[in-house]
């Protein structure tokens, strides 16, 4: 099996049985299928874009998906949902000038997040599992934030631990830090331990995508692969409201050129055996990556599919969360739960 694949099969029957999830926010899938890798299997998964619905529909015909905006979701019409074992949430990213203004209340973002905890209320949920940006957990500007989401978590008998994670850390090939936040009902958190770094060596850019870039019979893989030598930096899925897809801002670009990639822009497909591979002349001398191989970059399995266009389908990849990080964080929390 090639570096840039993932052995991933139907779900596995683990000692103490299957447990249950409800996701909001789903997006394409990547935090639901590490934690059905780990054991979870969703009673319902909610997202405002129906785009990336018709994906976790394509791909798991047998999961409850809804078409819904988290901010107007209520739980009282889900009884399904009630005292599931986790409530996920890979949540759109937090900026630090909408944690100082909290009090507005005018930040999408942080409106979905104070959503999320306030969900626990009707839901109470086993175990809570939030994923976002880093600095959620280490910068004083979200401090307001964290101070809120304690009131609410301990007011209801949670205890809960912040901590940050790298995918890189869990054999995905993508320098990408992820703040997180998991809570316990009563005392399970006594249980739950952080994920251990898998002790191995990253995976590399070049040795992730080697395979698919020979596909097509382009004769200089192995002279790009030695160049692309490390892991690749954070993909960014960019607006859903405007732009074309490309891999991130101008510090992105550049590193992705010094790989001699094309950062600016997302290809329809894979060098040909005529392409002339030669970074010195620029983007004309450098490829771009697929959609397929930026899932790869994600962790994603080779036959996960995502339903719409180019630019839609490299959103979903870029604002997913790894799913090699879901199965590992799912894993702790399922420890933690049948301890």
């Amino acid at each position: 099996m090639s570096p840039e694949e993932t052995a991933w099969s139907k779900p596995p029957q683990l000692p103490g049985g299957r447990l249950t999830s409800f996701e909001v926010c789903a997006g394409g899938g990547g935090l639901a299928l590490g934690l059905e890798e780990a054991g979870f299997d969703p009673v319902l998964l909610v997202d405002n874009r129906a785009i990336t619905c018709d994906t976790l529909r394509m791909n798991r015909p047998h999961w409850n998906v809804l078409v819904e905006d988290l901010l107007e979701f209520d739980p009282a019409e889900h009884q399904e949902v009630y005292d599931v074992d986790l409530l996920a949430a890979g949540l759109p990213r937090v900026q630090a000038t909408a944690a100082i203004n909290r009090e507005r209340g005018s930040d999408r973002e942080l409106e979905l997040l104070r959503a999320t905890v306030m969900l626990v209320h009707g839901v109470q949920p086993r175990a809570l599992l939030i994923e976002n940006v880093p600095s959620l957990v280490t910068k004083d500007a979200y401090a307001p934030v964290r101070e809120f989401i304690a009131q609410e978590l301990t007011h209801l008998g949670y205890r809960f631990e912040w901590f940050v994670v790298n995918a890189a850390d869990y054999r995905v090939p993508q320098d990408r830090e992820q703040g997180v936040l998991v809570a316990f009902k009563g005392d399970a958190i006594d249980g739950f331990q952080v994920p251990a770094r898998v002790m191995e060596a990253p995976i590399t850019v070049g040795a992730a995508l080697a395979a698919s870039m020979a596909s097509r019979g382009w004769p200089q893989v192995e002279e790009w692969a030695a160049q692309a030598d490390r892991v690749a930096p954070t993909l960014v899925g960019g607006s859903w409201d405007r732009g074309g897809p490309d891999l991130g801002p101008t510090g992105t670009k550049r590193a992705w050129a010094r790989m001699g990639v094309d950062g600016a822009t997302v290809a329809n497909e894979v060098p040909g055996p005529d392409f002339r591979w030669n970074p010195e002349l620029g983007r004309a001398g450098m490829m771009a990556l697929t959609v397929e191989q930026a899932a790869r970059l994600q962790g994603f399995p080779s036959d996960w599919r995502f339903a719409g266009g180019k630019t839609a389908r490299y959103r979903q990849v870029g604002h997913a969360s790894p799913p090699p990080v879901g199965r590992a964080l799912g894993s702790a929390i399922r420890e933690a739960l049948t301890a």
